[in-house]
């Protein structure tokens, strides 16, 4: 059984992003980038499905610049066989997104797709439905839990009421929640050991899929600066200050 995991490439965690001067995008320039950290659980859960026998092989999966073969490397590195690099210079919206892995699920014919749910850059928790709904496969998003057994996948995921545990027939789609695994450490001779692995590079043209953006942004810009707190004397004070000035009460 194949195990297809797209993982992105995006601005790190635990960076600060800067908006660019002119407003138009996210400053990227010199800024440390890693793999999407739903994507990186995504990639594990792949990879411990293979280790209990599930699934015979992984494949890492990914959209955009000649950088993102980093972001593969360190897919093979937790345990990944081999990888796809789709590389393009445009910028790649989710249904783009979709419609390229559409054209890699027909070709490759994965029984699971696993997927973060969103990538930290956009949030746009967008690309797995699409996916499913391009390639008519069943989805469970948000998964918590996951188990495969005789042709089917079982999914546990949080819900507003509480949890629902949802059973599909493969092949499926699955997104990504925190609660699914913790991501191993990779360890150096892994690393050294991804890079034998193979890593074939395509553009979307050679697999029919246009990807011109449908969206177009306008103007990004920083959260506004919170402002300063005041002291009040007495709960009088306070009281009136609700009233008045924040109209909460």
């Amino acid at each position: 059984m194949k195990i297809l995991v797209p993982v992105k490439r995006v601005v790190d965690y635990n960076v600060k992003v800067r908006v660019k001067p002119d407003g138009s995008a996210v400053d990227i320039a010199n800024v440390k980038m890693s793999m999407n950290p739903f994507d990186e659980i995504a990639v594990e859960e792949a990879v411990r499905l293979r280790e209990a026998g599930v699934a015979t092989e992984v494949i890492a999966v990914s959209c955009g610049v000649t950088q993102c073969q980093e972001t593969l490397r360190t897919a093979m590195a937790i345990g990944a066989d081999r990888a796809i690099l789709v590389e393009s210079t445009e910028e790649l919206q989710p249904l783009a997104v979709a419609k390229i892995l559409k054209a890699l699920v027909d070709k490759e014919q994965p029984q699971l797709i696993i997927l973060g749910k969103q990538a930290i850059d956009d949030d746009s928790n967008q690309t797995g439905q699409m996916l499913a709904a391009l390639a008519g496969l069943p989805q469970a998003t948000f998964a918590s839990k996951v188990t495969v057994a005789d042709g089917r996948v079982s999914v546990a995921r949080e819900i507003d009421g509480g949890s629902e545990t949802l059973s599909l027939t493969l092949p499926a789609v699955i997104t990504t929640d925190l609660r699914l695994n913790e991501p191993r450490y990779v360890t150096l001779p892994n690393i050294m050991k991804a890079k034998k692995k193979p890593m074939e590079t395509i553009k979307p043209a050679d697999l029919g899929v246009d990807v011109t953006p449908r969206l177009k942004t306008l103007k990004v810009a920083e959260p506004p600066q919170r402002s300063a707190g005041v002291k009040v004397p007495d709960v009088k004070t306070l009281v009136e200050k609700l009233k008045t000035e924040a109209k909460v009460l």
